[in-house]
């Protein structure tokens, strides 16, 4: 071997001499890379801040590149922070992947699986699934995260969540998903309303109505203000609520009238006196629900189980999708 040829040759393996990254350190990484905060990573990934900021610091020794700009008031990312952090988010994802396809080879549905689910699912499904998986999937341990979509759609992403229910469709690209259900809107008005009258609602019944919705952040409230465009009815926007138990709540108290989902009928049709629940006429204004998981995943077996599970334990009302 010439010397030239050897030089290249030392060249070309002297980035392995150099200490490799831990996960540990690539975690940390994402965890401050999201929160911007080193007090909101170190709590998120459950260490203190100065063993995590300690990981950090090595981390960016180890690779000869400041990674973030710090002061007391802020962090951000450097443009080789910005690169790391996506390379590292790709590493971990296929970590994850692996993790999954070694799991997927103790039987179908069997092992961790880490579950989301937006506030205006959670309650009335992961209570159904629970028992039902209790049952269907013995080996199966469930843990669950409630969340607003655009967390959940993050969380996944990064590999902290393995699927979530959310309402379809999303956008992102490298998710995969399948429908679970259709979950048809329902009317609930203040007892002695003008709509509180028998038979089917129509959408053009809430015309110049005020309608109550849930708070920004909230898939809920986009559909429901796309249906109020679609009738002319106002949003009640000197009231919001974080919850469908609070709307529901609201409208008992005669502050205007809410759109609920189907799925949450048994739990809060009548949780609050004074509260009428109609149903639209058909064809009825829905929404549909899926489980979501990443395109790369070695477990669309198992989340696809995990759908036919769920379908199985719909309550009245709901539409199951095939």
């Amino acid at each position: 071997m010439t010397p030239n040829a050897m030089s290249r040759g030392a060249r070309r393996s002297s980035p392995r001499s150099r200490p490799r990254p831990t996960l540990r350190q690539l975690e940390y990484l994402l965890a401050v890379a999201e929160a911007l905060s080193f007090r909101a990573a170190a709590v998120a990934c459950h260490v203190s801040q100065p063993a995590l900021s300690e990981q950090v610091r090595l981390l960016e020794e180890q690779l000869g590149v400041r990674l973030l700009e710090r002061d007391k008031r802020r962090v951000a990312l450097t443009a080789a922070g910005t690169h790391v952090v996506e390379r590292a988010r790709a590493v971990l994802g296929e970590v994850d992947t692996l993790v999954e396809a070694a799991v997927g080879h103790g039987g179908p549905l069997a092992g961790p699986l880490a579950l989301g689910a937006i506030p205006t699912v959670a309650p009335y499904l992961l209570p159904r699934l629970l028992q039902a998986s209790r049952t269907a999937h013995p080996r199966l341990r469930l843990v669950l995260r409630e969340a607003q979509t655009a967390a959940l759609l993050e969380s996944l992403r990064a590999g902290r969540l393995d699927a979530a229910l959310l309402a379809l469709p999303v956008a992102p690209a490298g998710l995969a998903s399948v429908p679970l259900c259709d979950d048809p809107f329902l009317l609930a008005v203040p007892a002695g309303h003008r709509l509180d009258v028998r038979g089917p609602a129509r959408l053009a019944d809430l015309k110049r109505e005020d309608v109550l919705l849930l708070e920004d952040g909230h898939c809920l409230r986009e559909q429901a203000l796309e249906l109020c465009a679609r009738a002319g009815a106002r949003e009640q926007d000197d009231v919001t609520a974080t919850s469908l138990g609070t709307l529901v709540r609201l409208v008992g108290e005669g502050l205007g009238v809410t759109l609920l989902p189907a799925l949450a009928r048994d739990e809060l049709g009548c949780a609050a006196p004074g509260v009428r629940v109609r149903e639209f006429r058909a064809p009825a204004p829905k929404r549909t629900l899926g489980l979501v998981w990443r395109a790369a995943s070695a477990r669309a077996s198992d989340f696809l189980a995990l759908a036919e599970t769920l379908r199985a334990g719909l309550p009245a009302g709901v539409t199951a999708r095939i």
